[in-house]
């Protein structure tokens, strides 16, 4: 075969081993095809010997071994021997005298515990990446060598510079550390830096970011007050890590806030939030509870995607678990939440919070909420008293492996003076256009009762009077008018059968409508619609209390 013709063929690597093949196996021209054994024996003869390890002098490969070397010997560990790298490194040492009086970096590093128990166990021992005087770092193995007898057994000292290693480990912390502590200030910098305090509720919350991990996760909450009396809570995760789900977790909150202004009832808000997950980042999953709470009804309307139950404990104890109704996680897409409801009394504590606070490794999900609901049973004082204890209770510390948020907030019994200061009235408006002076006169009884300032007095006998007014024109029966008084507002609220939402409009001046709600906008501290469960519309406004308000 014309070898050179049928390697032409071949990539370079592939023609090498073919031509040593062809020179292994091709037959010699003047034989019968194979190597002769002389031949054979010759050339074993002729090729260089290589010595053997054990015919190696061990003093000259330990000599010229880049990696610091000593040995020492006996109880008291006395300098036997150290290599050229040891000298360079820390300087000449005396052979034959105590290694605790002539080897003091290896004292400064802690190793002679690890040499003595090396010696006795007879087993070898390393410790990483241990800083010497010089400023660099190694990695001591300690091996036992027998010289003769327990007494003559010594141990080898082989020490590996790993300062490049420990300086890019050191970076790389320092790094992490950065990324958390960007991570964290994001993450607080995007939670409400002060919660919004309703009239009717006292709320705390809490937030603990995970202590093992890089950077934290996306956990959040909020309080909104909606106006009317009526406060949104919100308890939100956003799954990963780092700055992206602190800013996921950002903008989820920003549009919450914004969907709650439009007073929507939670299922509507969810289903917003829904959608716009989705346009956020389609890869990211986040969970979200919605709930309002209204203290006219005395429950909380929530509405959950994928998020954990809320848990409301009553003044004796009693802890309810809001199951349903809940959807899958935001984002997802093509679900129709719902809204559900679990009573609120007064008396009552509700605990919204994330899995950090309940979910572990070693063990199921629903024991970690029965232990948290066994927790409330027994949790009493302030909102944040309840906060810390059920903290506490779930073992969540500095270094715990995920984030915990937590929002407690409480609708407490008023009694005594107390009660004077939260105090209701209801008509029903029946009739035609005969209940407006019957609400105007209910409205200016009511207003003397409570006691309240001629001005204010006037200015919600004539809200009330445009209130009723617009809703006797517009809206269809049932209708309502309610008062409500707390230590900070008067709240004026009118319920009809229609579900059209009024605005505020400029009025034309031959225009005989349309200024009802101009003149409430005007004299009042605040005022909204909304639409009410089974179809109709509210119209309320509020006017804010003078401090020094008598009782």
């Amino acid at each position: 075969m014309n070898f050179t013709r049928w390697s032409a063929r071949l990539p370079g690597t592939q023609r090498r081993a073919a031509a040593r093949t062809e020179q292994t196996a091709s037959p010699d021209r003047r034989g019968e095809g194979s190597v002769p054994a002389a031949r054979a024996e010759q050339l074993t003869d002729e090729s260089p010997s290589v010595p053997a390890v054990d015919e190696l002098r061990v003093r000259e490969v330990l000599d010229r071994v880049p990696s610091l070397v000593a040995l020492v010997h006996g109880p008291d560990h006395r300098i036997a021997y150290v290599n050229d790298a040891y000298t360079t490194a820390f300087g000449a040492r005396p052979l034959g005298e105590r290694a605790r009086e002539a080897l003091p970096e290896l004292d400064g590093l802690g190793l002679f515990p690890l040499l003595d128990q090396v010696q006795r166990s007879g087993k070898p021992r390393t410790v990483k990446s241990r800083k010497a005087p010089d400023g660099r770092s190694y990695t001591f193995t300690c091996t036992p060598v027998a010289q003769g007898g327990s007494e003559g057994r010594g141990v080898l000292v082989f020490a590996t510079d790993v300062t490049d290693h420990a300086e890019a480990a050191e970076r790389l912390r320092a790094s992490e550390r950065r990324q958390r502590e960007t991570a964290v200030t994001l993450q607080r910098s995007l939670l409400p830096q002060e919660l919004e305090q309703p009239d009717d509720l006292r709320i705390a919350a809490t937030y603990h970011p995970g202590g093992t991990e890089a950077a934290v996760g996306g956990d959040w909450y909020d309080v909104i007050t909606l106006g009317g009396g009526r406060t949104a809570l919100v308890i939100g995760d956003v799954m990963g890590r780092g700055v992206r789900a602190a800013a996921v977790m950002g903008q989820l909150r920003t549009a919450v806030r914004a969907y709650a202004r439009l007073d929507l009832p939670p299922h509507e808000v969810l289903q917003l939030l829904d959608g716009l997950a989705a346009e956020i980042d389609a890869n990211q999953i986040a969970t979200c509870a919605y709930a309002i709470h209204d203290p006219n009804e005395g429950k909380l309307i929530y509405s959950s995607a994928g998020h954990l139950p809320i848990l409301v404990r009553d003044e004796n104890g009693t802890v309810l678990r809001a199951e349903e109704p809940t959807g899958p996680p935001l984002g997802t897409g093509g679900w129709m939440h719902t809204s559900g409801s679990i009573p609120l009394a007064p008396g009552s504590t509700a605990v919204l919070y994330t899995d950090g606070l309940v979910e572990r490794r070693d063990a199921d999900l629903d024991e970690g909420i029965a232990a948290l609901e066994r927790a409330l049973a027994g949790a009493t004082g302030t909102p944040q008293v309840v906060c810390d204890r059920l903290v506490r209770s779930a073992g969540v510390t500095p270094d715990h492996d995920d984030d915990v948020a937590v929002l407690v907030l409480q609708h407490p019994a008023r009694t005594g003076a107390d009660s004077e200061l939260f105090r209701n009235a209801a008509l029903e408006l029946l009739g035609g256009v005969e209940a407006a002076p019957r609400a105007r006169a209910f409205a200016s009884g009511v207003l003397t009762s409570w006691r309240f300032p001629a001005d204010l007095h006037d200015l919600g006998v004539l809200a009330t009077s445009e209130l009723v007014a617009n809703s006797l024109q517009h809206g269809t029966p049932p209708m309502r008018l309610r008062l409500r008084r707390t230590d900070r507002r008067l709240i004026i609220e009118v319920t009809d059968g229609d579900d059209h939402l009024p605005r505020r409009r400029r009025a034309e001046p031959g225009d005989e409508s349309g200024r009802g709600i101009a003149i409430v906008a005007t004299i009042a501290s605040n005022w909204g619609c909304r639409r009410t469960p089974g179809g109709g519309k509210a119209v309320w406004c509020e006017f804010a209390l003078p401090r020094t308000q008598p009782t």
